[in-house]
């Protein structure tokens, strides 16, 4: 047991060293006051629109999961499931050096239930890969719809990969779970279409994060740089994907045109969505159905 603290202890401050590099790098890239500036002056009003709509995304999200659940027959309620989903999100985000949220999840669920714990690892794994197929797709239309590769200093090459991985990534995906995960495929349909509208609804909180600063142009570019962001920040190797967000944003100033420090203000702001968002599960219960 002291050596699995141990190695929590050593993870989180590994964890935390990256994002303090991460920051530090884009520190350095940046005019800080100048960003400072833009954060003050962000509209509330845009900024609660946002709040909103990032919960609403999370409301669906839990929706699609329990839809997994009830794939390998645990049947829990929308409003038990939801609890769990936000105490999850509080693990994730809070005690990034232990036990994340989705293994929260999973343990308890498996003690309460007495469900097997290769079922629901299926299930919240699954979970991931149809948001992370939604993300990766959405991105690329709006590539596309953007006209990226004609404004940015990408290789011709790169058009040719997006357009050979729009028209494979969701056939790869059905594939892949009628082979391995068959118990969810009669479902796929449902719960992809509610992985694109969590995506689209973060994307529309995004918008209203945009128009709090007051960017009037360039959209589609920090809404693209954002889903890209968003596939860096799910790997577990930064605190809540600071540091990494951030990066990634300073990384595609040099293709887009953006301003990095507007860039970087909103990811920040995003960030703080999801951490007052997250700190809701402080305050549930889920030790009772």
């Amino acid at each position: 047991m002291e050596n699995q603290q141990i190695k929590n202890y050593l993870k989180l401050l590994f964890k935390v060293a990256l994002t303090a590099t991460a920051l530090y790098i884009v520190g350095r890239k940046i005019d800080l006051p100048e960003t400072k500036q833009i954060l003050f002056r962000a509209n509330a009003v845009w900024l609660f629109a946002a709040l909103l709509l990032f919960n609403a995304s999370k409301v669906l999200s839990a929706v699609r999961l329990n839809r997994f659940f009830s794939s390998i027959g645990l049947q829990l309620s929308q409003t038990y499931n939801l609890r769990l989903y936000y105490v999850g999100m509080f693990y994730n985000l809070f005690l990034p050096g232990g036990i994340g949220g989705d293994g929260y999840k999973v343990y308890l669920l498996n003690q309460k239930y007495n469900t097997g714990i290769k079922p629901l690892v299926s299930a919240t794994l699954l979970d991931r890969l149809s948001g992370m197929v939604a993300l990766v797709f959405l991105a690329g239309l709006l590539a596309f719809a953007g006209s990226v590769y004609a404004q940015a200093k990408l290789p011709n090459y790169w058009q040719y990969l997006a357009i050979i991985g729009q028209f494979c990534l969701l056939p790869l995906f059905y594939v892949v779970v009628k082979r391995l995960f068959s118990s969810f495929y009669p479902d796929l349909h449902t719960t992809n279409l509610q992985a694109f509208g969590v995506q689209l609804l973060q994307l529309l909180c995004c918008y209203c994060i945009l128009c709090s600063l007051d960017i009037s142009s360039g959209f589609v570019f920090y809404l693209f740089l954002f889903l890209l962001s968003s596939v860096v920040a799910v790997l577990p190797f930064t605190v809540g994907g600071v540091g990494a967000r951030e990066l990634v944003m300073i990384m595609g100033y040099t293709y887009l045109p953006i301003n990095p420090n507007s860039a970087v203000a909103f990811s920040l702001l995003f960030f703080l969505i999801t951490a007052l968002s997250s700190f809701i599960g402080a305050f549930l219960q889920v030790d009772k159905h």
